[in-house]
């Protein structure tokens, strides 16, 4: 039986216990790759690991929060001792909150820029130099049409995507040449734990854009296609590539009707 290309290759997930980290690392491991999977909730972790190794998956599994520094320096410190660097970073964790940004807590405020911007670029400035040198490696940071679309409810949320989506970028292009690329998945609503923790934060309420939400599968499918073919930005779904049109074209509309748009939960 001949192997896959891709068989030598190791992909670090964080935010790999649920969602699009857990579709991913399914799929990733399917196509014979060795995932590590990084997230806090070991026991979510310990059952993917199992689902996985039931398909013959290679599976490696680090408990792990991404919002402390110190923790994401022992990460790489343990990985690399183990001789466990990965070839493929998917910066897949984060978190969010709907709401009036006036009514937002500072805390919760301070958790989404934490782990949405220090950590996924903290983990590209620790791994990204050992991919430089082996002239192989592909970031894969999940971003969202936030970034590009800023939306009522979500300042903080949208703000961290778009910087995510600027870093993807200038890396991107830095790395010409080099063997190793930078890309940013622009993914539109996707059906995962992410509403239920934007809801249940304080002071938060449901994000209006869930009824439109897509599988976990579709981003999953998107992030094997950019280990394979890497391209500078991806969409996901594909019409989603319109979004950005709607701020250029419409954004006066959407500055009018103001909050108008955010719609939230009353509490009952």
């Amino acid at each position: 039986m001949k192997k896959s290309p891709l068989a030598t290759r190791v992909a670090l997930i964080t935010g790999a216990s649920s969602g699009i980290g857990a579709a991913a690392a399914r799929l990733l491991a399917g196509n014979g790759m060795h995932v590590l999977l990084v997230a806090r909730r070991m026991d979510r972790l310990q059952d993917l690991e199992a689902e996985i190794r039931l398909k013959n998956g290679i599976v490696t599994v680090i408990p792990c929060d991404l919002s402390v520094e110190s923790e994401r320096v022992n990460l790489y410190s343990s990985l690399q001792a183990l001789n466990l660097m990965p070839d493929i970073l998917i910066n897949n964790a984060g978190i969010a909150w709907y709401g009036y940004f006036h009514t937002m807590p500072w805390d919760v405020a301070g958790s989404i820029l934490h782990l949405n911007i220090e950590a996924s670029t903290h983990l590209v400035n620790l791994f990204l130099p050992w991919m430089v040198q082996q002239h192989y490696g592909r970031v894969i940071n999940i971003g969202s049409i936030a970034g590009k679309l800023p939306e009522q409810g979500i300042a903080v949320y949208s703000a961290t995507k778009s910087f995510l989506d600027s870093f993807s970028t200038v890396v991107y292009r830095e790395l010409r040449g080099t063997g190793v690329t930078s890309s940013i998945i622009r993914a539109g609503p996707v059906k995962t734990e992410f509403f239920d923790v934007a809801r249940n934060q304080e002071n938060g309420g449901s994000v209006p854009a869930e009824r439109f939400a897509v599988g976990a599968d579709r981003v999953a499918a998107a992030i094997l296609s950019m280990v394979k073919r890497p391209l500078r930005v991806k969409y996901v779904p594909f019409y989603m590539v319109f979004s950005p049109l709607l701020e250029f074209c419409f954004s006066w509309i959407i500055d009018l009707v103001g909050p108008l748009l955010l719609r939230k939960e009353k509490p009952h």
